[in-house]
């Protein structure tokens, strides 16, 4: 394995602890923003769902008490 060649004489802290540091530092402005996409779309979905279940409530209560009409109608 080439991994294990590249870190073979070195301490552990330089694998453990060094390199995500590195890793971290070049690239966490693209894993910042990633995760901020991902947050952002799970937040849009979660008010999505809200304001069609809203809209479902609604429909059902305003409909169901008003209207005689039944599901065959359909």
């Amino acid at each position: 394995m080439a991994g294990k060649g590249i870190f073979a004489g070195l301490p552990w802290w330089v694998t453990w602890v060094v390199v995500p540091v590195v890793l971290i530092v070049v690239f966490g402005g693209f894993i910042a923003s990633a995760l901020g996409f991902l947050v952002g779309v799970l937040f849009k979905l979660l008010i999505a769902a809200a304001l069609i279940a809203g809209v479902v409530y609604l429909v059902r209560r305003v409909g169901g008490s008003s209207s005689s009409s039944s599901k065959s109608d359909w």
